[in-house]
């Protein structure tokens, strides 16, 4: 394994790179995929047009970059709940999944833009398996006699709670996005508290 640092250039160009995807969440946030350009999104960066293009061939390329760091940043709030998983209630391991969560999405205002955008996202299976594998060694943790099968088939079910709950969350307004979050809660506490072991 290399222990060679990395170069005053390559840690200017990762900054930058930062940099680009930050003002384009930004200006996506505000003005929404369609209405977000290119030449906008440099100037946010204050940055030439060529720059960026230097990075991202086009909007799509941006978009697939911020899902991309939006993934591993959310896997990453969850990672450690697998140590605790066994400690928490089912209702405080909910609690904790979804609370991350919109916390989470309330930090990154374009989430739900980019999420939406049109394009071919395609993820790498190996990628798109890796939170469900997560989910299922949290729910192994909890509930040792489940099986691998079965811990990654609730995993599964979770995770596509969890996706439905994105575009209500999204479309609601004030209060009503407290009252998406519990009536989710409510619905992964039922399945989970079936599937594991209820306290």
């Amino acid at each position: 394994m290399s222990n060679a640092r990395r170069t005053p250039q390559q840690e200017r160009g990762e900054r930058r790179l930062a940099q680009l995807l930050e003002s384009a969440a930004s200006v996506m946030a505000e003005a929404g995929y369609d209405a977000a350009t290119m030449t906008a999104i440099a100037e946010r960066a204050d940055a030439s047009i060529g720059a960026l293009y230097q990075y991202f061939p086009n909007k799509e390329a941006i978009v697939r970059a911020l899902r991309q760091q939006y993934v591993r940043e959310i896997q990453a709030l969850w990672l450690p709940l697998t140590a605790e998983a066994s400690k928490l209630s089912i209702r405080q391991l909910v609690d904790r999944i979804i609370d991350m969560f919109v916390d989470y999405v309330e930090r990154r205002p374009a989430y739900f833009q980019v999420l939406s955008a049109p394009g071919d996202y395609k993820r790498d299976p190996v990628a798109r398996n890796r939170l469900r594998e997560h989910f299922a060694a949290l729910f192994r943790e909890r509930c040792p006699e489940m099986s691998r099968e079965a811990a990654f088939r609730v995993a599964n079910v979770t995770v596509q709670v969890l996706k439905g709950m994105n575009p209500l969350y999204a479309e609601a307004k004030g209060a009503e996005k407290e009252e998406i979050v519990r009536e989710f809660k409510q619905v992964l506490v039922s399945y989970l508290g079936s599937r594991l072991k209820a306290d």
